[in-house]
């Protein structure tokens, strides 16, 4: 992956100008580059074996920039480049250098936040633009609601009636700290109706005063369509611990879950 992202630098034509980040269990390597143009940007490495480089996740952030940029705040996508060496293929995205922090270095949420009224407003308008727009992308299928709610909450799989496009990795490292903008865009597609505010509600179970501002600001959450979309995040985000994300999580979420059961 070193080698695979200072060849992808080269080829972007850029220049590695700060340290470098790793992903969910090593599958991205990110780091901040200079381009004789485009100036400060972030230049992301996504690696797949080669007989699987398609696909959501491959090209999800390609699709995202050709469908939402210019309209919610987002980093712009300036190029890209794929390649592939033993077996391996490695896709290089140079992006807009977003200058502010993240709000939460984990998708869980540990310490309250209080994000001004202006940072609300702007995240539900955006996310009300995302789900307006068509899709052929999936991010949560029945099939997999119907195997997977009853395995592990013990109750039958809602059945999900209403769909719309999802940012579909809504937590607080995935949202700056003052726009804010929204990354992680690799994952997005139909999905149930509040289901990224269900997951953002989810991931801040441990920090009680910012989850009640996400269940004051989308009030799908109070629906019966944002029930079923909170019992399937519980659902997903269940299943994490069993590879050894978030237990920390698991108590909060089970105790949601009953209250929607």
């Amino acid at each position: 992956m070193q080698r695979a992202f200072a060849r992808s630098a080269q080829a972007l034509g850029t220049t590695i100008t700060g340290p470098k980040v790793w992903g969910w269990h090593g599958r991205t390597l990110s780091g901040h580059a200079q381009h004789p143009v485009r100036g400060a940007c972030r230049l992301r490495l996504l690696f797949m074996p080669e007989d699987k480089a398609a696909g959501k996740i491959w090209e999800g952030n390609r699709q995202a920039a050709a469908l939402f940029e210019g309209r919610v705040r987002k980093p712009l996508l300036y190029d890209t480049t794929e390649a592939s060496r033993g077996g391996h293929a490695y896709r290089a995205e140079l992006h807009h250098y977003v200058d502010e922090p993240v709000c939460s270095p984990s998708p869980v949420l540990h310490t309250d936040l209080h994000p001004p009224a202006a940072w609300w407003d702007s995240l539900r308008t955006d996310l009300a633009w995302v789900s307006s727009v068509s899709t052929g992308r999936v991010a949560v299928r029945q099939e997999w609601v119907d195997r997977s709610v009853p395995r592990f909450l013990n109750i039958p799989g809602p059945r999900i009636t209403d769909w719309t496009t999802a940012h579909g990795d809504l937590h607080t490292a995935n949202l700056t700290s003052t726009t804010p903008y929204l990354l992680g865009w690799e994952g997005f597609g139909l999905a149930p109706a509040g289901y990224d505010a269900a997951m953002l509600l989810a991931y801040s179970l441990l920090a009680l005063q910012f989850a009640q501002h996400v269940r004051d600001t989308f009030p799908v959450l109070k629906s019966e369509p944002g029930r079923v979309a909170q019992i399937i995040v519980i659902t997903e985000l269940l299943q994490s611990p069993s590879r050894g994300d978030h237990p920390e999580l698991v108590p909060a979420l089970r105790t949601l879950a009953a209250e929607l059961a």
